[in-house]
């Protein structure tokens, strides 16, 4: 029986890594090739470098800010083009961000995206409900619930070449070791899905939309009566929002947000980058 390929991921960084020790004439080299999930034992050639009983090339040009895979004969850059530039990119933190149209999607100059994660999850108590994570993108609020002990997390994401990037980035749930029958991710728009869901079906949402300009749908008075529609009494809601400068954009958007969820049947508060609020 043929052994399983391997996946191995390259940066800037770990293949800098493995060309020094090619000229040092290092036999083995310790470093990270699923992004700083672990730490892994190569060995070093003049012309490749083994990893898990395969051999692969150095490659001819690394640029920064990239992330490439293994295709089987090759490596290739994490990205693709359809009708938006869609792209993973490294971070100092291992955890990888993405970007569209090279705008990111995460935070990533202060915290680590996945951290960042756990302390928005934190704030809707995830232990034993079931949560809603209305835009999945590479599953950090996903991860983050069944970590925390969700007991069954409800994902959406819209694009199929973002669920592509998940099945490379091994911080993805299903790459993690993280997931299991308590993770449900589908592939739709969850501005018209949410009508499928059952009233009171959930007890907590995560909503994290692209930004105001792109997806206003995510942000009107309309959407937010179907999320006090589908979550339970007294359920938790945390909204991403950013924080957009009103003076320059022109408008106060999170204040705006906690001001229809209100209307919609929240209780609602500014909380970081985003609103907090509770089902009333």
């Amino acid at each position: 029986m043929a052994s399983r390929l391997p996946r191995p991921l390259l940066t800037l960084k770990t293949h800098s890594a493995l060309q020094r020790a090619a000229r040092d004439g290092v036999a083995t080299v310790a470093c990270s090739l699923d992004l700083d999930r672990s730490t892994d034992t190569v060995e070093i050639g003049a012309s490749e470098w083994r990893w898990q009983s395969h051999s692969f090339p150095y490659l001819e040009r690394c640029k920064d800010r990239t992330i490439y895979y293994w295709t089987g004969t090759s490596f290739e850059p994490a990205a693709r083009f359809t009708t938006s530039l869609i792209k993973l990119v490294p971070t100092d933190w291992g955890p990888p961000t993405f970007e569209i149209d090279g705008i990111k999607m995460l935070p990533t100059a202060h915290v680590s995206p996945y951290a960042d994660a756990q302390r928005k999850v934190a704030l809707v108590h995830p232990h034993g409900k079931t949560i809603l994570d209305t835009c999945g993108g590479l599953g950090y609020f996903a991860a983050c619930c069944l970590a925390g002990g969700a007991r069954q997390v409800i994902s959406y994401e819209k694009s199929a070449d973002v669920l592509w990037l998940r099945t490379l980035n091994p911080w993805s749930p299903e790459n993690s070791g993280d997931a299991d029958n308590r993770l449900s991710l589908t592939q739709a728009d969850i501005a018209t899905a949410i009508a499928l869901l059952p009233d009171g079906s959930v007890d907590a949402v995560l909503h994290d939309p692209p930004r105001f300009g792109i997806a206003g749908e995510l942000y009107s008075a309309a959407f937010y009566q179907e999320l006090a529609r589908v979550i339970r009494r007294r359920g938790l809601l945390f909204h991403y929002t950013g924080s957009p400068n009103a003076l320059t954009s022109g408008r106060d958007v999170p204040r705006e947000v906690a001001r229809r969820l209100q209307g919609a049947g929240f209780v609602a508060e500014l909380q970081g980058d985003g609103v907090l609020a509770r089902r009333s």
